[in-house]
């Protein structure tokens, strides 16, 4: 079966499919079955979720991305170049092992929360345009307003939820709803 032909792509997805492929094959699950359940998986609400695409640019929640390593995946996952909005309670992140991600294919991060040094610090001199901004509607805003025709505008925070938002969920409606308002 070709990797194109998962529902789900990207790196960490193709992992997690080779695994489950290895256990269900000792598990004697046919492989026709197999071929079917990568095919038609469907995604986590919150977890890579295609939004919508807009002016050519494919929005993406991942509200569920509250520490690096997930927006790592996330980033990695996505094929063209990205307008990151990320952020959110900071608890001691190191952003350092998204750098080489950013640096090849992050044009823009916008900043969301309340306080964002660390992400401006660490990406401020790799990246064209940082912005700050403390409201979802806002970023989203930004972000349709510098995204190109075939560019991805990547929702992946990792940092947990600020004091306005009740838990991740919450957090990737309101960026859901602050998509379909463009």
């Amino acid at each position: 079966m070709s990797i194109s032909s998962f529902a789900l792509q990207g790196n960490f997805n193709v992992k997690n499919a080779m695994a489950s492929n290895t256990l269900s094959d000792l598990m004697r699950v046919r492989k026709e079955t197999i071929r079917n359940c990568m095919a038609d998986f469907e995604n986590e609400e919150h977890k890579l979720e295609n939004v919508l695409t807009i002016n050519g640019s494919q929005y993406i929640n991942d509200s569920k991305a509250n520490n690096v390593n997930a927006s790592y995946y996330a980033l990695d996952s996505v094929e063209n170049t990205t307008i990151w909005i990320a952020g959110g309670i900071d608890e001691a992140n190191d952003y350092d092992i998204l750098l080489p991600l950013v640096n090849e294919k992050v044009s823009a991060i916008i900043c969301l929360g309340e306080n964002n040094d660390k992400l401006i610090e660490t990406f401020g001199n790799v990246v064209d345009f940082m912005i700050e901004t403390t409201c979802i509607r806002d970023a989203v805003k930004i972000a349709y307003k510098l995204s190109r025709e075939g560019e991805t505008v990547l929702f992946s925070p990792a940092g947990q939820c600020e004091k306005q938002e009740d838990s991740y969920i919450d957090r990737g409606n309101r960026f859901k709803e602050a998509v379909r308002q463009l």
